[in-house]
């Protein structure tokens, strides 16, 4: 027990062996702190990814905010959160390569990442097309993965990090009017557990789930109803989630592989 002693430890201080290195540390939260720490948000320019860019940046972290099409709106809040906007084409695993290496060379570390970039649309399973299926399992689903991976690169260079996936309830519940969307959403929820397992302890991974969460104007006929069934009687905010997003980030890094519904209870329904 010399040697831990040596390294400012006690003889009861447990030490385990990082994955993919070969350096031994205790494995203490990475990011009980999100001050100084560089953090990419995929779809970050507007509605649930802009709130938690903005929320990250106010407690101090270095926010990249990706964007797809919405440069206007990125370059906006990438100047709000005192970051930088970064473009890339998720569908395209090429791409989402070069987003990682442009914040790798930029920023020089990534502490965290927000898979947040998603499509969502109704479609009638009946006259679903292929284009309708890939559409939402490109982003939603193959470019979750590919940015894990990407981003799990960078933070083994430096230790570990954490990573938080966006799902929704509809991976969690059957909705008949988006069958491509709620499959692709349980893939990033199993994605999500699997990926905890392979990436531990160095990197955790977690998942919220929102629920109906609405930003401007009135509510159409259809959410009014969800909001009327949600226990909280009120629809979601975009501060809701990134203040969710923002504790795993900080929180403890014993939590990993969990599935956080933010929906006002509504899956207790």
């Amino acid at each position: 027990m010399r040697w831990k002693r040596q390294c400012g430890l006690s003889d009861n201080a447990i030490v385990v062996r990082e994955p993919f290195t070969n350096r031994w540390d205790t494995r203490a939260s990475l990011m009980d702190s999100l001050e100084g720490k560089v953090v990419a948000v995929t779809g970050g320019a507007k509605r649930i990814g802009r709130s938690i860019a903005l929320q990250l940046a106010s407690e101090g972290a270095r926010v990249a905010v990706h964007y797809g099409a919405s440069g206007e709106a990125a370059a906006a809040t990438a100047k709000a959160c005192d970051g930088l906007a970064f473009q890339a084409d998720l569908s395209d695993v090429a791409n989402i390569r070069r987003l990682f290496d442009e914040i790798r060379r930029a920023y020089g570390q990534l502490d965290g990442l927000v898979n947040n970039a998603a499509v969502f649309r109704a479609v009638n399973p009946l006259e679903a097309t292929e284009d309708d299926w890939d559409a939402m399992h490109d982003i939603n689903l193959k470019a979750t993965f590919f940015c894990c991976q990407q981003a799990a690169h960078l933070m083994l260079r430096t230790g570990g990090g954490r990573i938080v996936n966006i799902s929704s309830l509809g991976g969690q519940r059957p909705w008949g009017k988006h069958v491509p969307y709620c499959t692709s959403k349980a893939g990033v929820i199993m994605l999500t557990r699997s990926l905890a397992k392979a990436l531990a302890p160095a990197i955790s991974v977690n998942s919220v789930a929102p629920g109906v969460i609405h930003f401007d104007g009135e509510l159409p006929d259809e959410i009014a109803r969800l909001v009327h069934n949600t226990p909280m009687q009120r629809h979601g905010t975009g501060d809701d989630i990134a203040r969710t997003v923002a504790q795993l980030l900080s929180g403890p890094s014993f939590v990993t592989g969990q599935v956080l519904a933010v929906d006002g209870g509504l899956s207790l329904k």
